[in-house]
């Protein structure tokens, strides 16, 4: 299946990005099932929107769409509502032990994060360093004065340094795999 973007570049190449981040997204996934199931917070994740163009259909129940195209820039991964807030926020991974791409982040992204923040909602990126199992929150007005700069000045990496002393590391939980909500409380209610 060709996946195209909205100006028709399709995405070839040898190497699959396609379950890149899976990991932590499914940790979310999980963490947010139990936050809904106990009356916590409601948060989903957001679907990308996807135009279909070409579906193969050999019966109704075997349909299988052979292209299709991203209809505009996702926004973030994730949003919802918590303690009568808007809360909305990215997640990313990845396989360097020293730093974080900022490749990794896209714009647009980065624009949506200020939005949230300027009407009043709480604003984030998740970020694992896979190879150390560390996760840190780090706070959307951070992220998005370190990409300004970035674009300033050329730098192309947040160094875990950086997420140590700036970011807000999450532990693991026995019950829910991730519990991001626990440093949400810290960083923006002071608990």
């Amino acid at each position: 299946m060709a996946i195209n973007y909205p100006i028709k570049k399709k995405m070839e190449g040898n190497v699959n990005y396609a379950h890149r981040g899976m990991t932590l997204e499914n940790e979310l996934n999980e963490s947010n099932k139990y936050y809904k199931a106990h009356n916590i917070a409601l948060i989903s994740k957001k679907p990308t929107p996807v135009q279909i163009v070409k579906v193969d259909y050999p019966s109704r129940n075997k349909a299988v769409i052979r292209e299709a195209y991203y209809q505009s820039p996702s926004t973030t991964d994730y949003n919802g509502i918590y303690r009568g807030k808007y809360i909305d926020f990215e997640a990313k991974e990845t396989s360097s032990r020293t730093a974080f791409p900022l490749r990794n982040i896209h714009d647009h992204q980065i624009m949506h994060i200020k939005q949230v923040i300027d009407l009043g909602g709480i604003a984030f990126i998740i970020v694992r360093f896979t190879k150390l199992g560390k996760t840190f929150l780090l706070d959307g007005s951070i992220a998005v004065k370190c990409y300004e700069e970035a674009l300033k000045d050329g730098r192309k990496s947040l160094s875990l340094q950086f997420f140590m002393e700036k970011g807000h590391e999450i532990t693991n939980k026995c019950i829910y795999t991730i519990d991001y909500l626990s440093v949400v409380d810290k960083v923006y209610f002071n608990e």
